[in-house]
């Protein structure tokens, strides 16, 4: 299937808005998103507080519950959520943020959003910068000419080497056959990173996502996986 890949458009994204927004989620996006944004990508270390023992990114957090979970379950970490759909945002700010203080409330010492593109993240980050990556269920574009937008692609799997630490562990999963199938080729044919078998089952340490909810209420079997940046 990747053998006629081509480069990666401008856009990996569709929408970035589903439904209309309510007036708290405004709100949210106008007020409490800069305050909790990433401030300096290039040192993303000092956003966060003393006694960091490294920093995480998830790419595309969807509903933001994974985000939420892991930013707790690793309290000492500096972790970077990622999203562009405004939807997606709102609902992680929404858990962040109690209503009525939007402008007032103290960010959490450890997560910090980007709602940009998270290539010009990871373009921006220094190398060795991260001790670990999330791709959590992301959209499939399971169209063979829509190819081009998944995420795991060689371009993208270049980008994350560069900013992982060697040993850093990256963690994906997907629910869709045409995507596990792409991880599939995709990882073995690249040499950056281990790749050893996924598993059918979520591994110890990992947090649930509404998306992998919905695969099993419709009888779809999510892979894990998880790669290691190779030294």
């Amino acid at each position: 299937m990747t053998t006629s890949l081509k480069s990666q458009p401008e856009r990996l994204y569709g929408r970035q808005r589903g439904h209309p927004l309510r007036a708290r989620q405004q709100r949210l996006l106008e007020v409490s998103l800069p305050r909790l944004s990433l401030k300096t990508p290039e040192n993303p270390a000092s956003d966060f507080g003393d006694d960091l023992s490294g920093v995480f990114l998830e790419i595309g957090f969807g509903g933001g519950e994974h985000a939420f979970d892991q930013h707790r379950l690793n309290p000492n970490v500096g972790y970077i959520a990622s999203e562009v759909f405004e939807n997606g945002l709102c609902s992680l700010l929404s858990r962040l943020v109690p209503e009525g203080e939007e402008d007032t409330a103290t960010p959490p010492k450890n997560l910090r959003l980007w709602a940009e593109d998270a290539r010009l993240l990871l373009k921006s980050l220094p190398e060795n910068s991260l001790d670990r990556a999330y791709l959590m269920f992301p959209d499939p574009w399971p169209k063979a000419r829509h190819a081009k937008r998944r995420f795991v692609h060689p371009e993208n799997i270049a980008l994350l080497a560069r900013a992982l630490k060697p040993g850093a562990v990256w963690r994906v999963a997907s629910d869709h056959p045409v995507y596990q199938e792409w991880v599939e080729e995709v990882m073995h044919k690249q040499d950056l990173f281990d790749a050893p078998p996924y598993a059918t089952e979520r591994p110890e340490g990992w947090s649930p996502t509404r998306y992998e909810s919905k695969a099993f209420r419709e009888g779809r079997q999510p892979f894990y996986w998880t790669f290691t940046r190779r030294g």
